[in-house]
C-alpha cells in the first residue's frame, strides 16, 4: 500500500516522491542550518546516540539509506571506521553537499560512494551490506513497507538496520508541547532559514501522521526484520531503532 507522508492516509506514491524531491531539491543548501538551529543542537545528540547503538565494525559495507548531506555516513565513518559506505538519497542536490564535505575529508579514510537511489526500490544485490544506517528517511517514503522489505534483502543474514526518526514523545505534557513546536516553530524557522515555510508544514505534517515507537517496530517486524529494540532521545522526540535480519 502506498499512503500520503503528510497525513498517513492512502494515496499514489508519486504524490508524496515528487513532493519530497522538490522540497529537499531547493532546501538542501541550507538544509544543516535549519537541522541546527530548529533542534537547538539536539540533532547532535541523537546522532551519537545512532552510533552508540548501531552494530558496525571496520569490516562491514554500510548502505546509508536517505543519506541526505552525509551527516549520518560522515558519523559512521568517524567512530566504526567500515570498510566502505555507500551513501545514497533520492535527491541529487543533497548528495551534492554530502559530496562536497567528502571532499574536504569529512569521512577521514573511509571512503564512500554517493548515488541516487529510491529505498523503495534498491538497485543492489542480495545480502550484499552487513550494515543499512537511515535517519529521518522511513518517513518520507510512501510505500514503507515495499522499502522494508527492500532493506532487509540487501542485508547479509544477521545485518542490522539502524534507523533514526522522529517518534512521538510517552508523556502527555511533552507530547502537547512538542505538538505546539511542529504545528508553529517548525514552520517558522523552517521560513525563516530557507524561505520555503510550506516545506516545513509537510515535514510538520508529516511528523505527526509517522507511527510511533511501537508503530515502527511493527512495521519492521511485519517486514521480516527480528529482534527489534528502540531507545528514545529528548523526551522520546526521536528515537533510534535497530533492527536484525534472521541468520538464517
Amino acid at each position: 500500500m502506498s499512503i500520503d507522508t503528510a497525513t498517513g492516509q492512502e494515496a499514489p506514491a508519486q504524490l508524496s516522491s515528487e513532493r519530497v524531491k522538490d522540497i529537499f531539491s531547493s532546501i538542501a543548501k541550507k538544509y544543516e542550518r535549519f537541522n541546527a538551529v530548529s533542534s537547538f543542537g539536539a540533532y547532535r545528540t541523537w546522532l551519537a546516540g545512532m552510533m552508540k547503538q548501531a552494530p558496525i565494525g571496520a569490516s562491514d559495507d554500510v548502505l546509508d539509506l536517505a543519506g541526505g548531506t552525509g551527516d549520518v555516513a560522515f558519523a559512521v565513518a568517524k567512530a566504526k571506521h567500515p570498510r566502505h559506505i555507500q551513501c545514497t538519497d533520492l535527491v541529487d542536490e543533497m548528495l551534492d553537499v554530502a559530496r562536497a564535505h567528502f571532499a574536504d575529508g569529512a569521512s577521514g579514510e573511509v571512503p564512500i560512494d554517493f548515488e541516487v537511489v529510491d529505498a523503495q526500490n534498491i538497485p543492489y544485490a542480495d545480502a550484499s551490506y552487513d550494515a543499512i544506517t537511515m535517519a529521518y528517511g522511513i518517513r518520507n517514503m510512501p510505500e514503507r513497507e515495499r522499502a522494508l522489505s527492500e532493506m532487509l534483502r540487501v542485508l547479509k543474514p544477521g545485518g542490522a538496520l539502524v534507523c533514526l526518526e522522529f517518534s512521538t514523545p510517552p508523556m502527555r505534557l511533552w507530547r502537547a508541547l512538542y505538538g505546539f513546536y511542529l504545528k508553529h516553530l517548525v514552520p517558522f524557522w523552517g521560513g525563516l532559514i530557507t524561505g520555503d515555510r510550506e516545506g516545513f508544514v509537510y515535514l510538520s505534517r508529516s511528523i505527526k501522521a509517522f507511527p510511533d515507537q511501537k508503530g515502527l517496530a511493527e512495521l519492521m517486524e511485519k517486514a521480516g526484520f527480528r529482534d527489534i529494540t528502540w531507545k528514545n532521545y529528548t523526551g522520546g522526540i526521536a528515537a533510534v531503532h535497530v533492527a536484525k535480519k534472521p541468520e538464517a
